[in-house]
């Protein structure tokens, strides 16, 4: 009788511990709404970028090339958080949608955003298949798309502006610009300098002025830091505080290139390597960005 009644006791203050730990995880994570979260994950050789706005509203734009990408988002999510938002694959490469496929498995996705390029592989089909299977919606991005947060939070589609099917991954890549009051971020995917220099001559088109042109204090890096993304032309015309640049440790590329470190120097932009600091964290709260 001890033993049972010694046990129950045990049972029960293992259930309040973890009931009192679920409620101040809630309350923690409340208590962060009114900060916009981006964070650069730590995926190794490739790219994933978890969004939540103050409302709670969540996007991950890219998937990594595998697995990792679950373990990042525990970081970064409550553990009893299994739904996102939006899913977006800026570009066809596994470097960048393959997390997605454990992903489905686990959470429930709203929606489903693609360049529009297209890949023969058998992940990249089986990708396909099951947001199709799980009736997830799915949309092409095009350059005017606005994609609403929060009240004071959209990210705006800049590229591609035309049908990419036939494209080279990078060339199609999708680049966005999120924005938060006075604050914004671009998202370059994989998209190349020759990407660049087309924004840069849509920069004074009639649409850009609603989200401000290419100017941002934060640019992730195109391409990992290769020297096929990053000109010099294109960072002066963002003028950018941070640059994010995804990469893993040793990677066989070489990324970051050293004439992307040193075009960024240059411009006196504060360089983050998810290859160096691990996973990075931009909070915004519409005014200001500080990295946590």
């Amino acid at each position: 009788m001890d033993f049972l009644r010694q046990h129950r006791r045990s049972t029960l203050l293992l259930f309040l511990l973890l009931a009192n730990v679920s409620i101040w995880y809630a309350v923690l994570a409340q208590s962060r709404h009114g900060f916009l979260t981006v964070a650069v994950l730590n995926i190794g050789q490739g790219d994933a970028i978890f969004i939540e706005a103050p409302n709670g509203n969540q996007i991950i734009v890219d998937g990594g090339p595998d697995q990792k990408l679950l373990s990042e988002l525990g970081h970064v999510m409550p553990f009893y958080d299994r739904s996102i938002d939006m899913i977006i694959n800026t570009n066809p490469d596994s470097d960048h949608y393959a997390g997605f496929l454990d992903l489905l498995k686990s959470y429930k996705v709203g929606e489903f955003m693609e360049s529009g390029t297209v890949s023969d592989t058998p992940t990249y089909h089986e990708l396909e298949k099951t947001v199709a299977e799980k009736h997830i919606p799915k949309i092409i991005a095009k350059r005017g798309m606005k994609i609403v947060l929060d009240k004071d939070v959209s990210l705006y589609v800049l590229y591609p502006d035309r049908d990419v099917s036939n494209w080279t991954s990078n060339n199609g890549s999708i680049v966005m610009k999120l924005v938060y009051g006075n604050t914004s971020f671009l998202l370059q995917g994989d998209a190349t300098a020759e990407v660049e220099k087309y924004l840069i001559s849509l920069e004074k088109s009639p649409e850009s002025r609603s989200y401000g042109g290419l100017s941002g204090q934060v640019l992730k890096v195109g391409h990992h830091g290769s020297r096929t993304s990053t000109s010099e032309e294109y960072v002066e015309a963002v003028s950018p505080e941070y640059a994010a640049i995804s990469d893993g440790k040793n990677n066989r590329y070489g990324h970051p290139h050293k004439e992307t470190l040193d075009t960024l120097s240059k411009n006196n932009v504060k360089i983050l390597r998810t290859d160096l600091q691990g996973r990075i964290i931009f909070e915004s709260d519409g005014e200001t960005i500080a990295v946590k």
